[in-house]
């Protein structure tokens, strides 16, 4: 998980290089994980990540929550584009000499 989770980790990302990103944990949150980190041990609680019956019958979340989730992202990551003069993705890959650094917080 790169830790990808909104349209400015997207921006950079594009502009460090990235031409695929993968979206993980926020995701998976959006669908309700609660992140237990039992995963692999088929007892998630909240029914996200298991087969078992009866756990899966608390799962609450719908392919609309990470549809929904997607389309800030990229709505934030359009706004980010257009600030920065650019009108297709593709135009932003590797332009890294447009990133700053910020100074440190004293």
């Amino acid at each position: 998980d790169g830790k990808l989770m909104t349209g400015r980790d997207l921006a950079i990302a594009t502009l460090v290089g990235a031409e695929e990103y993968g979206f993980a944990t926020a995701p998976l949150v959006t669908m309700g994980c609660v992140m237990m980190r039992v995963c692999n041990l088929d007892t998630c609680p909240v029914g996200v990540a298991t087969q078992n019956p009866i756990l899966r019958k608390r799962f609450t979340g719908k392919p609309e929550y990470v549809e929904n989730f997607m389309r800030f992202v990229a709505q934030e990551l359009r706004e980010y584009m257009a600030e920065l003069g650019f009108k297709t993705i593709d135009e932003m890959v590797g332009r890294s000499d447009l990133l700053e650094v910020r100074p440190g917080v004293e």
